[in-house]
């Protein structure tokens, strides 16, 4: 089935090699962090020639971040449970740097990322006090199941630092099981629809630590991010354990259904017959 991955922003490029409209455009806007409206995404049906990658902020106790790629800004003040939109990279290898958000000296990450003809998403999980923060880079929509005709695709991403190995069930049934901390799950095929989603420990189907309603669409492929804590530290707050389900891939749009056309206004010419075939159909009654 093919699979048009999402929206791409494409505008100026930075040094480097991103294509972005701006260093503030997320998936969530916060209030104490006032970002630049950002352009209308671009549907983007094109075969993958290039590389297309997002940024995730899933470490709980990191502070807002700014992402560097070759020593250009291309994201800023990214704050956690942050989707960035996908941004256009040339294929390549690049050095990309995490640092803390308008402090560029502090920087929480730097290495060489290889970038093929792809999408990626790079999550930054983990945890800073425990050392154990890290990015983490997945590969978007790839491969799907070929069995999975008017299904959707949906993996599972386990980044919550003090979960335990999970399980998740979709309604009543096991979806996927015992994933740890740092694993990610292949896209499983799932009838489009409406499921509960509920978390439980490995092995323990009778407990359910969280759940959450969803809705699957139809060749739509999903990742769903288990992120933040059970329990709290008690010097963080607005972290809790919660599922951020994120759209991967959409239908292409050749796969979609045509849309009904709008039924047009007759003609002005057209609208006159009509009215004096009516007038005489009425005087001859009368």
């Amino acid at each position: 089935m093919p699979v048009s991955r999402r929206t791409a922003l494409k505008t100026i490029g930075f040094a480097g090699g991103f294509t972005v409209a701006s260093g503030t455009a997320f998936a969530k806007e916060h209030d104490d962090h006032p970002k630049e409206k950002p352009e209308e995404p671009v549907k983007d049906d094109r075969p993958v020639d290039a590389a297309f990658v997002r940024v995730a902020h899933f470490s709980p106790d990191a502070p807002n971040v700014d992402i560097f790629v070759d020593g250009a800004p291309v994201l800023r003040d990214v704050a956690y449970s942050d989707i960035s939109p996908y941004l256009e990279l040339e294929p390549g290898t690049y050095t990309v740097a995490i640092t803390a958000a308008g402090d560029p000296d502090t920087v929480v990450f730097e290495d060489e990322v290889a970038a093929e003809a792809a999408f990626y998403t790079i999550a930054a999980i983990g945890e800073l006090e425990a050392e154990t923060f890290r990015p983490e880079i997945l590969v978007d929509a790839d491969p799907l199941p070929e069995d999975g005709e008017d299904a959707a695709f949906v993996r599972v991403a386990h980044f919550s630092p003090d979960a335990p190995a999970v399980d998740v069930w979709a309604d009543d049934a096991p979806l996927v099981e015992n994933v740890s901390f740092g694993d990610v799950s292949g896209y499983l095929a799932v009838p489009a629809g409406s499921y509960t989603l509920s978390i439980r420990p490995a092995g323990d189907p009778d407990t359910i630590v969280a759940s959450f309603d969803v809705d699957l669409a139809a060749g739509t492929v999903y990742t769903g991010y288990a992120i933040g804590y059970l329990e709290s530290p008690t010097d963080v707050t607005d972290r809790d354990f919660t599922v951020e389900l994120a759209v991967d891939g959409e239908p292409s749009v050749d796969e979609k259904e045509p849309a009904d056309e709008p039924k047009k206004d007759p003609e002005p010419d057209e609208k006159a017959a009509v009215d004096d075939k009516e007038k005489a159909t009425t005087e001859k009654q009368c």
